[in-house]
């Protein structure tokens, strides 16, 4: 078989199974056809409860006595589609659709990530012609709704301790580290007192902020509207008396936030000059970040409800005080890999609720450490302020390796295929590695790579198909150099 004939194979396996629905939490028939594909050849297959996948094959003839190597990806996908779109994405397959180099599925999200990754193991593990050591490929299930698979995932007959994940999108790139993390949700309480005649409320909106993911894009140091609302009522409460009714602001905390409302009681004789004040203030914020959210607004506008509950000062002063004083954006830059963020935290969202103000993070770190001293630093100011913090999700980071067998193999082969060197960084999100590092332990070495996706989990997402087939040549290209 040809190298020619195995990327046909790629292509084949990847149409096949966008005839089978594989949205997260809906795995069981693509689990089904990679087990089928397994025991039609005889090749060593586990499937776990998580619907989990290890299939093993052995060396390739000359190859004996190399290390074994994990090929790993995910078989599930988001699945999104237009607002004119009929598909019942959980019963229906994908239409696929090809426009010159690009592949795409019409009305519906491709689903290439990471069925890309799936169907080149396939075409690997289907192919006796190429020069591989031992094999285990790993196909995770339910990466996109929180990395459930990997998390369950029993690594007891998994003897490798090298990995090539196929779960990047952008080729010439090789991720070699990730930031672990945890969520966070510190709650403050908040009293209540009647509204003073003199007193009236008013609306201060922050909006067109610009936002983003809060781990690729933290690195920009875009404004957090959540964050900026903080300085403004910081800033009116210098002279004024401000009791606050609310504070609303985002959904979650891995994005960071576009567009913050807050209500508060002021004096009504003073409406005048806080409007002025904030008006001003907004310059020197808009020439703050000038470069980063050039359409920031904010406006401020009387509000005419009734019944509008009104936090007492002291609450009021201690809701103001976390927003200004509580970390939030890059903490640590990496000493290890020069422009790299190490270290962050988000406030994504504040909620205000049954006497109660939330805020909710994202931490990220590629330092178990440092993500812990951020969990500290929010537990010590929630309990000074009379709150408390909870902690979800937590996942593990995946370190950067100095002394890198597989990474230097890899650089080598993409050297002698692209003619140029691969960009080598750390990515400052949470990535199935991981929690396979975590598992696996000392000793493991991975790299992950990937063709050109654009706009996943949307959609518009498309793959380049030049670029499949030039990082399918490299998988093997660096199993072949594996001896």
């Amino acid at each position: 078989m040809t190298m020619e004939d195995m990327e046909k194979k790629v292509f084949d396996y990847f149409e096949e199974m966008s005839q089978i629905p594989r949205g997260s939490g809906n795995t069981d028939e693509i689990t089904k056809y990679i087990v089928k594909f397994a025991e039609d050849r005889g090749l060593w297959c586990s499937v776990d409860d998580a619907n989990n996948i290890i299939i093993k094959k052995p060396a390739a003839p000359g190859y004996e006595n190399a290390d074994p190597v994990i090929l790993q990806g995910h078989t599930d996908m988001v699945c999104e589609k237009t607002a004119e779109c009929t598909k019942d994405m959980t019963k229906e397959g994908l239409d696929l659709v090809t426009d010159g180099d690009w592949m795409s599925a019409e009305g519906t999200t491709l689903g290439a990530d990471d069925g890309i990754a799936v169907a080149m193991a396939l075409a690997v593990l289907d192919s006796k012609e190429l020069g591989h050591p031992a094999l285990e490929c790993i196909f995770t299930s339910d990466e996109e709704i929180g990395m459930i698979g990997a998390r369950a995932l029993d690594l007891s007959n998994v003897t490798a301790r090298k990995m090539i994940n196929v779960d990047s999108e952008e080729e010439g790139i090789f991720t070699v580290s990730c930031a672990g993390g945890t969520n966070a949700v510190a709650s403050i309480p908040a009293g209540y007192a009647e509204a003073g005649k003199e007193e009236a409320v008013i609306d201060i909106t922050i909006d067109g902020l610009t936002g983003g993911h809060s781990g690729i894009m933290i690195i920009k140091e875009r404004a957090n509207s959540n964050e900026v609302m903080g300085r403004v009522l910081a800033e009116i409460s210098k002279k004024h008396d401000v009791r606050i009714a609310l504070v609303e602001g985002g959904k979650v905390g891995n994005v960071i936030c576009k567009k913050t409302e807050a209500k508060a009681a002021v004096n009504k004789a003073e409406i005048d000059q806080i409007r002025d004040e904030i008006a001003a203030f907004e310059e020197v914020l808009r020439h703050e970040f000038q470069a980063t959210d050039p359409d920031m607004k904010i406006t401020v506008s009387e509000d005419g409800a009734q019944d509008v509950k009104i936090m007492d000062k002291e609450s009021s002063a201690r809701i103001i005080t976390w927003l200004m004083t509580a970390p939030n954006g890059i903490q640590h830059m990496s000493a290890a890999a020069e422009g790299e963020v190490e270290t962050s935290l988000n406030l994504g969202a504040v909620n205000t609720e049954d006497g109660v103000v939330k805020f909710i993070y994202a931490i990220r770190s590629s330092s178990a450490s440092r993500k812990h001293m951020l969990m500290d630093r929010l537990e010590l100011l929630a309990k000074v302020l009379g709150g408390s913090v909870s902690f979800d999700g937590d996942y593990p980071g995946w370190e950067y390796l100095a002394d890198s067998a597989l990474r230097e193999t890899a650089i080598g082969v993409f050297k002698e295929q692209y003619g140029h060197d691969p960009e080598v960084l750390g990515i400052h999100a949470g990535l199935e590695c991981g929690l396979i590092a975590e598992k696996i332990g000392e000793g493991f070495d991975a790299i992950s790579i990937g063709p050109d996706l654009m706009d996943v989990h949307t959609p518009d997402e498309k793959m380049s198909i030049s670029s499949a087939k030039r990082t399918f040549r490299l998988v093997c290209g660096i199993l072949e150099a594996c001896k």
